[in-house]
């Protein structure tokens, strides 16, 4: 059974969603990837946030850059994207919704530049945080992680950063994982071993490592904090994809489409 909230604390969600998906092309020369659609329907970045949204995590905010209009322009109109409605136009043109079949989020849409790197985008949001914990993850990856196994695994071990740790194969940065400390480490080729899979949780003490626009969350903090043993790993054993190619979406189009997505829950 989920609990209401995440051990009664109620955490707002960062969105990285500003690359450019070079190895998407196919569809990111005309959108933001996280903005792709899985089985022609609904964007990634929906699935993410309907999924942390189960978890009762509504309140999100998403780091725009490369072509971030359409994802403001997705917001701006999805109340009418997700409602039956009826135009009159010969009655001043009158609007009426017949459903509200929309989900009870706030989002906060932020523009943090086009060639920040990861860290710096963070940054540009910190405002928005309230000086609080919260969550972080990726627009182009989803899974089945437990959410809330994740943030008891971060208050029981009370470190900066706690990731989700996954192994999809070699083709990211790796996590090495000890008992008496986390390892992260960026591209390295490996056959196997466990990766930073998002979904994390940071403490505003993050934001002491991110300099500036250029600061890597990944080889200038993530890297760092493991060297200072201020960061911990919650292995996910479950269900975990990013969508870097167009074989990956293939992929997350057919689980889509047969009814088998692991993560879509609600």
């Amino acid at each position: 059974m989920i609990k209401k909230t995440l051990l009664g604390v109620i955490m707002k969600v960062v969105i990285l969603a500003g690359g450019l998906g070079t190895r998407i092309s196919e569809e990111s020369h005309l959108k933001p990837k996280p903005m792709i659609e899985l089985a022609g329907n609904m964007p990634i970045l929906w699935h993410i946030m309907k999924y942390y949204s189960f978890y009762k995590c509504n309140d999100f905010i998403i780091c725009c850059g490369y072509k971030g209009y359409v994802i403001k322009e997705y917001f701006a109109n999805y109340y009418l994207h997700r409602s039956n409605v009826t135009f009159d136009f010969k009655n001043e043109n009158k609007l009426i919704i017949h459903n509200n079949d929309v989900e009870p989020w706030k989002v906060t849409l932020v523009d943090t530049g086009y060639h920040t790197a990861t860290g710096g985008w963070i940054k540009r949001v910190k405002q928005y945080l309230d000086n609080k914990p919260f969550m972080l993850t990726y627009g182009d990856g989803i899974g089945n992680i437990n959410l809330y196994g994740l943030f008891s695994c971060h208050k029981r071990n009370h470190k900066i950063a706690t990731i989700t740790a996954v192994q999809p194969g070699g083709r990211f940065g790796t996590v090495e994982i000890s008992k008496r400390k986390t390892l992260f480490t960026e591209k390295r080729k490996e056959d196997g071993g466990w990766i930073n899979g998002g979904f994390m949780v940071l403490e505003p003490g993050i934001f002491k490592y991110i300099k500036d626009d250029d600061t890597s969350l990944e080889t200038d903090v993530l890297e760092k904090l493991g060297k200072e043993n201020k960061l911990i790993a919650y292995k996910h054993h479950g269900f975990w994809q990013c969508m870097d190619t167009m074989r990956d979406k293939n992929y997350l189009d057919s689980l889509v489409e047969e009814g088998k997505a692991p993560w879509m829950i609600w």
